[in-house]
């Protein structure tokens, strides 16, 4: 029977995706609305200007009356009241494109006005179409270029026709202008007209050009930061050790995995030669040949990490600067495993031939322990041969003990696992630790999980995994102390474990004991074997789980076993 769980549910995230021609409807409108704010700057520097330096020019050149001096300043204050108000609607309009029309067929209208009163084909206004129908090229694209061209030719076309029809009001000419024949208004008309439509279609090329420039700039420019934080991800992340220098081997830059290998932050190593804050690293001109070597680094609290490195040149804009990588690997990992690998098969080997000699020691160890009780029984009146009897005894028994530990651990027992409630194992196995002297009276064990909590194990080898640890913490705490031990579920590599906490109040381990606990034949009692924690975990390595040991000087021992929660 099996006890299925559900993995934690995470806290559910909502991602709304805009369609890409939404962003660029966005993206228009907000440039549309941009470039209508320089056009309103525009408008009023440009009119003011023209018509600041006509009516300066007309007033010195034909002495206009004063009178009329406050017609083109009306004009130009009326534009400056209109640009102002366009701007303010400008900032709330949802269709900024319709009103970029209207704004420019209002400009065209103001400059027809202009040109009608300033003396239509004598008018010096004339060029002032101009802008509205480049800007409407540059902003609104052919069509709306078009149209204000044809608006243009048009407006201008009707006040050439009504100059024809003699119907004129000359406001900013002191002098009646003479009437102008019909052919010299039609080619005023014609030259002009074809003047518009050529500067809408070459504003049109220019912005339609200007835009797909903009776009391929705004595609390479994004690629360009994809790229960038591409290389800033890698860069960061990546678990090999990263160090730049220029061609002075000073570093330049410095990634995370350099910091975590060296101890260094980036802001303390960077500016500083990396000759002089790591010695043992070769320069890259004696590793030409190998390409690659190992050193013992020194890191910045003085603890010596074995690395592996080796230099790339970093090539850039200029050749002849000499810049260089250096990568770093941390063989820490590496040599562990490789000294594990190295015990196994020592043990392997030294486990097949110890397990041979164990049985042999067997058979005479029996004989010796079996005749030492029968003269033991017939020397009872003999106090100091039966003394000398029971220490030949208790010797036999603790030899017999390490002999079938040491054949458990050279040959473990495949688990037969089942469903077991653990707070029956727990206290099983106290029951049996208490028909031992190591549990003392002043000994207290405390329980913190819920009482149905079922483990996947085998019952016996679980009960020599509790007793082992059981022992070793009476045995920290020859004084008395409580043993807590408390349960909990937990997701570790997306399966679902069963966490036992074990923790004492014990003086605790110093590092370098805590490191080698659990290896084979190391102990710090004069009278252990050294293979109970070799066993210990050996037989959680076989349930599928793994133990661990969490201590310092003075802070107790914690055990911690994982064991997987169900049949895998």
């Amino acid at each position: 029977m099996s006890n299925p769980a559900n993995p934690p549910a995470g806290p559910t995230i909502k991602l709304t995706t805009v369609p890409a021609s939404m962003e660029e409807s966005a993206g228009a409108t907000q440039l549309l609305k941009k470039q209508l704010s320089w056009y309103f700057l525009l408008r009023v520097i440009f009119l003011t200007l023209i018509l600041g330096i006509t009516a300066v020019l007309e007033a010195r050149g034909h002495r206009l009356p004063s009178d009329k001096l406050h017609y083109p300043l009306l004009f130009i204050g009326g534009v400056y009241l209109f640009t102002i108000a366009s701007a303010v609607l400008a900032a709330r309009i949802k269709e900024p494109r319709r009103f970029a029309t209207l704004q420019i067929i209002f400009d065209i209208l103001l400059i027809s006005t202009l040109v009608f009163f300033s003396g239509t084909s004598h008018s010096l206004f004339t060029v002032a179409y101009f802008p509205p129908i480049i800007v409407a090229g540059f902003m609104l694209f052919r069509r709306c270029a078009l149209l204000m061209a044809a608006i243009s030719t048009i407006t201008y076309g009707a006040m050439l026709l009504l100059e024809f029809s003699q119907y004129s009001f000359d406001i900013l000419i002191s002098a009646p202008r003479p009437a102008a024949g019909l052919e010299r208004l039609l080619n005023l008309l014609a030259i002009n007209g074809i003047s518009f439509f050529l500067v809408a279609a070459l504003a049109t090329l220019l912005a339609a050009r200007l835009s797909r420039t903009e776009e391929a700039l705004s595609r390479t420019t994004n690629q360009f930061d994809r790229l960038t934080l591409l290389y800033k991800q890698i860069f960061d992340d990546i678990t090999t050790g990263i160090i730049t220098v220029d061609q002075n081997w000073v570093i330049s830059s410095f990634n995370r995995a350099a910091e975590k290998i060296t101890g260094y932050a980036a802001g303390e190593a960077v500016g500083r030669r990396v000759d002089r804050i790591f010695p043992g690293i070769k320069p890259a001109e004696e590793l030409a040949a190998t390409g690659r070597a190992e050193t013992e680094l020194v890191r910045k609290d003085g603890e010596q990490v074995p690395v592996g490195y080796s230099w790339s040149r970093l090539y850039s804009a200029k050749p002849e600067e000499n810049n260089f990588i250096l990568s770093l690997q941390d063989l820490s990992r590496i040599r562990e495993m490789e000294a594990k690998v190295r015990q196994s098969e020592k043990m392997a080997a030294v486990g097949e031939m110890a397990a041979g000699i164990a049985h042999e020691f067997r058979n005479p160890l029996a004989a010796i322990s079996g005749s030492a009780q029968l003269l033991e029984q017939r020397l009872r009146d003999q106090p100091a041969q039966e003394k000398l009897l029971r220490i030949i005894s208790r010797e036999c028994d603790r030899l017999e003990a390490a002999v079938r530990n040491f054949l458990l651990f050279s040959r473990p027992a495949r688990p037969k696992q089942e469903w077991l409630q653990l707070r029956e194992v727990i206290n099983e196995s106290v029951a049996l630790l208490g028909q031992t002297p190591t549990w003392g009276p002043r000994h207290r064990l405390e329980l913190d999980f819920p009482g149905q909590t079922r483990v996947w194990a085998d019952p016996d080898q679980l009960k020599q995994v509790l007793l082992n640890l059981l022992s070793n913490a009476c045995q920290a705490m020859p004084d008395g102390g409580t043993i807590s031990c408390n349960a909990s579920q937990a997701w570790r590599d997306g399966q679902q474990v069963l966490l036992i906490r074990l923790r004492d109040d014990g003086p605790g381990l110093a590092p370098a004991i805590r490191r080698k606990i659990f290896d084979p034949y190391f102990t710090t009692r004069q009278d252990g074997t050294g293979l109970g924690l070799a066993i210990v975990h050996q037989i959680i390595s076989g349930h599928g789980g793994g133990i661990s040991a969490e201590s310092s000087p003075g802070q107790g021992t914690l055990f911690v076993i994982q064991l997987p929660n169900g049949p895998g």
